[in-house]
């Protein structure tokens, strides 16, 4: 396939090109809004770190965010300074619905979880359309319930779910269906449809609400307050007039409502902390108004810095509301939302399909696409504004309580450096509604199929000044800044390179160059801080991995032990591969990369002649030849070490720290040539029968790679095994041996133990929300893919392996590569039964037509089974699926470079 670059452009790549060029902001506005701003790091001013104790979600309707602003399907503009989505009551509920319920960490039998059900159906990068559903329910929500039911269930049990509760019994309930079309920049076109999909007739509550994020409360010197009034009714609209001393005069407009509600986006102080409030008009004015009828709570003389129009509708069964509404910066509009509404809205929604046809012109079926499509939608809502100051978060806020002076010694007290104030892919919109530095990584090798300007623009972030440590340590996550995430960036930026390259036939060297050099940095703190005794072994905590371990690798062990983590060490082998390769490709132009290209080559020897325990020396390995696998080893003072003998993703990932190239990409870079033939002969100690670190051409092709062809076959044997690493959708995270026989360690202080756990984690090791001990991941099923193709790009078709273990059938690494891709991928599909296997046993979602065809993207998977589990909308990463479709079609198994 051709570039994309070569063929006339879509609608869409206009825009984005215009966004590019900085001749028009595109991108200034988009579906920013999170899902959850309360229970949040940055909302938390306690002084135990309590963040879901501290900031409620039964506190979210009347109390102020100070970071940032959360709502139901919203939108917002790049610096989360005007929001807008819309809000629903159906009559019967305790509270207005302005946001998605869910559980705490403490409250969930697995930790935090949203109760809700709610679907992305469409967005593209501009976020020119988007369009979004979510399904609420006639009867009362049950928001006690689900608390109570759940706190009265064991880890050993199954979260209770809101379609658990009968509360989509008899179709009784909403298809509240909102879609965005962007008229221009600054105008954006917004309908609301209402479908009730009931037997009988029920009246919805539907207001359309704007407001303004409330950073007046905690400025000093004092903001001038941002106001939104009326100005003028119409035969056809309502005109609402928005002022912002940045943003400028907007205007907001609305179909003739049954009222138009205004009130300031204030603290409740009554309510929250029982002091008088200094004006009327707060946050839960409208909650008070219509739920109460308490029409004192409103401003009758409508303006405030928080505004909705009105609309009870009454639908008749399977008829729908439609609402419409309109916001923009340009003169007023006589027909804002009539014929030229219609043409806007039909004009995006058949350039978003003109787009993704050019993004996957591959053979792919309608379920296929449809898979694909709502994965790139999820990765796109899932953009967010993410705001925090650490240092004045520290210190506190004017408005706000004064923090205790044990803050300033806590949660990351020592980064006070970051000032983050940027769109941001989030993990989840929900659960996770803050980055993760290698969760970032992954989604942008997706994202960058569609929009690697922004991909890159993410990777760029995480590596500038007010992000990246002063040591080079990159940010985890909020709840600790200072954890080690795998050290994945370099991996994504050479990714999303190669992949800008190959679609768009871009090669952005002065991207790759900015991210290698603040890399460098990073590196460096990884070795000097992970590498406990200096002998290329490395630690690193949970790295990602939760509860993979018999410990929690995060805290310090009894009696001064520490581990040798074999993840840990494959990761910075693998750091040095993916820092080898970028050197490389920026030395083509730049003579001066030859010699940091040659500093990675010999690192990388160095760390898997370390692992490999083949140097001679004093270093054990962490590779066991008895069992044929790489193990953790526990180190205790005075004691031989002790190797960790489960079968975990852990002793798999070896095989990720490979890489395959042509010795023709060598001919322009004459000494890194020179310095790697010398360093063969003179140190055959480190490579004496190891193929595996370049020595052996094969078809004009050289590997580095951790794992030789030995233990290669060794490993695969095992992770191609039904019986212990392989499930019918892709490779598990411990193995099913372990089911039968559990790993136990004996210690002083007790006995540990891990057994093969296919679904739910049932411990609270690492807050107890995820569970490695047995579920199928995307991150490291990806990454082996990758690795598979690797290696045969050297081996070619003549290395064969049986798939599945003792089937009898071989084939080559690549094959192995796409039938793993292919069970990966029908955990999405419809298969012979007319089901999605990550859809569980719920009939609700497999069989009803109003749920059949959306589809959550699930944290991780069963083991056994495929249904989905953990966060419900973590497109982050499981939007890998849309990566793997589409080099799936692409390909069609055939060889092709590893790019």
């Amino acid at each position: 396939m051709p570039p994309i670059s070569e063929a006339p452009p879509t609608a869409e790549e206009v825009r984005l090109s215009e966004s590019h060029a900085r001749v028009v902001r595109w991108r200034r506005w988009g579906t920013y809004l999170s899902q959850r701003q309360w229970g949040t790091v940055r909302e938390d001013y306690s002084a135990d770190g309590d963040a879901w104790g501290y900031f409620p979600f039964d506190d979210a309707g009347a109390r102020a965010y100070r970071w940032g602003e959360d709502g139901l399907l919203g939108i917002s503009d790049d610096l989360q300074t005007l929001c807008f989505a819309p809000a629903l009551w159906n009559g019967v509920d305790e509270i207005l619905k302005e946001r998605l319920f869910g559980l705490s960490n403490p409250q969930g039998n697995h930790g935090e979880d949203v109760k809700e059900c709610y679907y992305y159906l469409d967005n593209t990068p501009t976020h020119s359309y988007a369009k979004a559903l979510y399904k609420y329910p006639q009867g009362a929500f049950p928001y006690g319930p689900l608390v109570s039911v759940n706190a009265g269930r064991s880890r050993l049990e199954p979260e209770y779910e809101l379609v658990d509760t009968g509360a989509f019994d008899d179709d009784r309930y909403f298809d509240v269906t909102i879609e965005y079309a962007k008229a221009g920049a600054e105008d954006i076109c917004i309908e609301i449809t209402a479908t009730n999909r009931a037997s009988a007739a029920a009246t919805l509550h539907l207001l359309p609400t704007l407001w303004f994020r409330n950073t007046w409360s905690w400025s000093d010197p004092p903001l001038s307050r941002p106001s939104i009034a009326w100005e003028l009714d119409t035969r056809d609209h309502s005109v609402l007039l928005v002022n912002h001393h940045g943003l400028g005069t907007r205007r907001f407009y609305v179909q003739p409502p049954t009222a138009l509600l205004f009130t300031e986006n204030e603290t409740n102080r009554q309510r929250i902390y029982g002091e008088p409030n200094a004006q009327p008009y707060v946050k839960d004015a409208f909650h008070e108004y219509i739920l109460r009828d308490n029409t004192a709570a409103v401003n009758p003389a409508r303006r405030g810095s928080k505004a909705a129009a009105l609309y009870v509708v009454k639908i008749e069964p399977g008829e729908s509301a439609r609402i419409r509404a309109r916001l923009g910066d340009g003169p007023p509009l006589d027909d804002a939302l009539g014929a030229a509404f219609d043409t806007v809205l039909r004009q995006r929604r058949v350039e978003a399909d003109e787009f993704y046809a050019r993004v996957s012109p591959y053979p792919l079926s309608d379920d296929g696409r449809t898979v694909q499509r709502q994965a790139f939608a999820g990765m796109l809502w899932t953009k967010q504004y993410y705001g925090y100051m650490v240092y004045r978060w520290l210190a506190g806020d004017p408005g706000l309580p004064k923090p205790a002076p044990v803050r300033k010694r806590g949660r990351n007290n020592n980064w006070k450096n970051l000032e983050a104030n940027d769109v941001l892919s989030m993990p989840d919109d929900w659960e996770y509604p803050w980055f993760a530095a290698w969760d970032m990584a992954f989604h942008c090798v997706t994202l960058a199929l569609i929009d690697p300007v922004f991909a890159k623009r993410q990777l760029d972030l995480l590596t500038r000044e007010w992000y990246m440590h002063p040591n080079g340590h990159v940010p985890a996550y909020e709840w600790n800044f200072s954890d080690a995430n795998p050290p994945v960036l370099a991996w994504a930026a050479h990714r999303v390179y190669q992949i800008e390259r190959k679609m768009y036939g871009r090669a952005d060297r002065p991207f790759l160059e900015r991210v290698f050099q603040k890399l460098l940095l990073d590196f460096t703190w990884w070795c000097n801080r992970q590498d406990a005794e200096g002998n290329n072994i490395f630690g690193g905590g949970f790295l990602g991995l939760d509860n993979i371990g018999v410990f929690d690798r995060s805290t310090r062990l009894p009696g001064g032990a520490h581990i040798d983590q074999a993840d840990g060490t494959t990761w910075m082998g693998a750091y040095c591969l993916s820092m080898l390769g970028i050197a490389i490709e920026l030395a083509q132009q730049n003579a001066v990369y030859e010699d940091i290209a040659t500093k990675f080559f010999e690192h990388f020897v160095y760390i898997a002649d370390a692992m490999n325990g083949t140097a001679g020396d004093d270093v054990a390995g962490l590779w066991d030849e008895e069992t044929g696998f790489y193990y953790d080893s526990y180190h205790r003072l005075d004691k031989e070490p002790l190797p960790l003998r489960i079968r975990s993703m852990v002793g798999l990932l070896p095989i990720v720290a490979s890489v395959a190239g042509d010795e023709d990409a060598f001919e322009n870079l004459p000494d890194f040539r020179r310095r790697v033939q010398w360093f063969f002969r003179n140190r055959p100690d480190l490579h004496a029968n190891a193929d595996n670190l370049g020595a052996k051409s094969l078809r004009g092709r050289r590997l580095l790679a951790i794992v030789d062809e030995k233990r290669l076959r060794r490993l695969l044997a095992r992770m191609l095994d039904e019986t212990e690493f392989l499930s019918p959708y892709g490779i598990r995270s411990l193995s099913q041996y372990h089911r039968a026989h559990p790993f136990e360690l004996h210690l002083d202080v007790g006995t540990r133990m891990i057994d093969y756990e296919p679904g739910e984690s049932t411990t609270d090791l690492f807050g107890g929300n995820s569970n490695w001990r047995g579920p199928v991941w995307f991150p490291p099923n990806f990454l082996l893919i990758e690795a598979l193709q690797r290696y045969h790009y050297y081996f070619g078709d003549d290395f064969m392996v049986e798939c599945p273990t003792g089937s009898g059938k071989l084939i080559n690494l690549w094959d192995v590569g796409t039938e793993l891709s292919h069970r990966l991928i029908n955990l999405f599909m419809l298969d012979k039964g007319g089901r999605r296997p990550m859809l569980g046993d719920v009939d609700k979602f497999q069989t009803d037509p109003h749920f059949a065809n959306l589809l959550p993207f699930y944290e991780y998977f069963n083991g056994d089974n495929g249904a989905g589990l953990g966060a419900m909308h973590q497109t982050g990463w499981t939007g890998l699926v849309a990566k793997l479709l589409q080099q799936c079609a692409e390909y069609g198994g055939q060889e092709k470079s590893p790019i």
